[in-house]
């Protein structure tokens, strides 16, 4: 037997001059003035997206993650909170998942998965990386797994 789901928005806090695009799924979180939030985004309870942040098409926005003001978030940005440290999902178990922080003023690029980190202000991270780690320096983050580019383009 399959049971209805509906896409939809459910008991968020908006802030003024909030945009979005349907169909979403938003529930539980709060997101601040002037964002963006485009379609087919999905952002789960317990989020806080601070304002003036742009959201684009097919991102995903798990529990436990706050971005910080003037941010963006490429189409297909993928927010991780659970690392599988048992070899498998946590199941329900909540307190396995791990929270993340967006700085201000931090462009994510398309199809980038951002694991349970915390990322400084004045951050790009360019499209497709996978970020596994903290970033506490302001810089441009590419590849898999995100290192740190140098002015002159090369990998530091």
């Amino acid at each position: 037997m399959y049971k209805k789901f509906t896409s939809g928005i459910v008991d968020t806090v908006f802030g003024e001059n909030v945009k979005i695009v349907e169909p979403v799924n938003i529930y539980g979180c709060e997101i601040g003035d002037d964002c963006f939030i485009g379609p087919f985004v999905e952002i789960q309870k317990k989020v806080r997206i601070g304002h003036r942040t742009k959201i684009q098409s097919h991102s995903f926005i798990c529990e436990l993650v706050t971005i910080g003001n003037d941010c963006f978030i490429g189409h297909g940005v993928m927010f991780i909170n659970d690392l599988f440290e048992n070899g498998g999902p946590a199941e329900g178990d909540v307190s396995k998942w791990k929270s993340t922080q967006i700085g201000n003023k931090v462009s994510i690029g398309s199809n980038a998965t951002i694991l349970p980190v915390t990322i400084c202000d004045n951050v790009v991270i360019g499209a497709g990386a996978v970020v596994t780690k903290n970033i506490n320096e302001s810089g441009v983050y590419v590849g898999n797994p995100a290192v740190r580019l140098e002015k002159n383009g090369k990998i530091s």
